[in-house]
């Protein structure tokens, strides 16, 4: 035990503890779980001179407050999110002392924050990971007022920034998609996710972001019929049977019965974990 810790004093909608996710355990029907916006964790762990796997909180529309129960760095990364520590704004990173409160506000556009502090967020890890699955079970629970969050051994001095640029997401995200493998299930596969257009719904969260808008059409031969549950990987654009696209998150079932259209490449994946309903959605498929 290094006695160092924060304290919980309230979440907003939701804060959980994320790393780089438990990815390689699929056979044993374990999603990868991890940050959506991987990008911006490895940024806040660098920014608070962590390793850039060390577990994190990823604060959902803000509101999340802790207590410092020791010297700590901590540092913001994401969409332009508000920091305030006793009340005065501050910039990421920063210096807490013993006592000091901070709390996160709401992105100026954007959904997750990601906070990182100095040691890392040091809860025992499940299969190599201390991510939040929710649709496991695995890892910590999400976090609730009055949680004591232990913290590890500094091992990396912090890492400052000239300029921080923030995550913008665009009013309209244009994803690529390589399609496949149940392509064949619709007419002409390529030419309707060129010319569909979706929007985000509040249904979406860490398992898949939903698509409300174009309905996919199936062929003729294909009316009616469904799969047996096969594999799914992150980023797969299922289609269930009235034709909205949902776009596989980390927290992903491992396999699944409607057909897959396509796949959103990786690299695409963390702007669309920052997208808020209503975002317009495209697609720019090729084979």
């Amino acid at each position: 035990m290094t006695g160092r810790s924060v304290t919980v004093l309230r979440t907003g909608p939701q804060a959980l503890v994320q790393d780089l996710g438990r990815p390689g355990y699929a056979h044993l029907g374990v999603p990868p779980s991890g940050a959506l916006d991987a990008p911006s964790l490895r940024l806040a762990n660098r920014l608070a001179g962590n390793p850039e796997d060390a577990a994190c909180l990823e604060v959902l529309l803000g509101g999340l407050a802790l207590r410092a129960g020791c010297s700590c760095t901590a540092a913001v990364a994401g969409p332009a999110t508000p920091l305030l520590v006793n009340g005065v704004a501050r910039d990421s990173p920063t210096h807490l002392a013993p006592g000091d409160e901070l709390v996160l506000g709401t992105p100026v556009a954007g959904l997750r924050a990601y906070l990182a502090l100095s040691g890392g967020v040091a809860l025992p890890a499940e299969l190599g990971s201390r991510a939040t699955d929710l649709l496991s079970g695995l890892g910590p629970a999400p976090l609730a007022a009055g949680d004591v969050l232990p913290l590890g051994v500094p091992t990396g001095v912090p890492t400052g920034a000239d300029v921080l640029p923030p995550v913008r997401v665009p009013d309209e995200l244009v994803l690529p998609v390589v399609t496949g493998p149940r392509d064949d299930w619709f007419d002409d596969a390529v030419a309707q996710l060129r010319a569909g257009r979706w929007e985000v719904s509040e249904r979406s969260n860490r398992v898949g972001v939903r698509l409300r808008g174009t309905a996919l059409l199936r062929t003729a031969a294909r009316q009616g019929c469904e799969l047996p549950s096969e594999g799914l990987v992150t980023g797969a654009v299922q289609v269930p049977a009235a034709g909205r696209p949902v776009v596989f998150l980390a927290d992903h079932p491992t396999t699944g019965g409607y057909p897959v259209v396509g796949v959103v490449p990786p690299d695409a994946l963390p702007a669309l974990g920052q997208a808020r309903p209503g975002t317009r959605v495209r697609f720019r498929p090729h084979g």
